[in-house]
């Protein structure tokens, strides 16, 4: 009965994966599960025994921090922190699916619909993947 949310914080100490609803509304839990964004919070444990999962806390390689987790410092594209790694997760997500392709503002917004901040604005979250995704500008 418990949770990917729960049984990464609590179990293994991965505590990048943040609650913020609960009901898979806000996307601060987001991970990937097999290479497809999820929200953790909606994943029972058991469902993901086996099963290749990445937080936030497996983007950094080698001691250096993953580009987007990068742009998102450099553009201060955060605030509280809790929306953060769900978001990073979700731009990662969007970034690797859309690699190549001429990407726009809204179409990283659409990305990362699923994803609510409530002390910030979007502005700088968007920049931050607009960076990562489209080498800094984008229409």
């Amino acid at each position: 009965e418990e949770t990917l949310l729960n049984a990464l914080r609590n179990r293994l100490g991965l505590t990048g994966v943040k609650e913020g609803c609960g009901t898979g509304d806000c996307g601060a839990c987001s991970v990937t599960l097999d290479g497809r964004l999820v929200c953790s919070c909606l994943v029972l444990g058991a469902e993901a025994n086996g099963r290749d999962i990445t937080t936030v806390e497996g983007l950094a390689e080698g001691g250096q921090l993953h580009p987007l987790q990068e742009n998102f410092i450099e553009h201060a594209a955060l605030q509280c922190g809790i929306c953060t790694p769900g978001f990073v997760m979700a731009a990662t997500a969007f970034v690797e699916k859309h690699r190549g392709q001429k990407v726009s503002r809204h179409d990283i917004r659409r990305g990362l619909a699923g994803n609510l901040c409530r002390c910030t604005n979007y502005r700088n979250i968007i920049e931050a993947v607009v960076a990562a995704a489209c080498n800094g500008s984008a229409p």
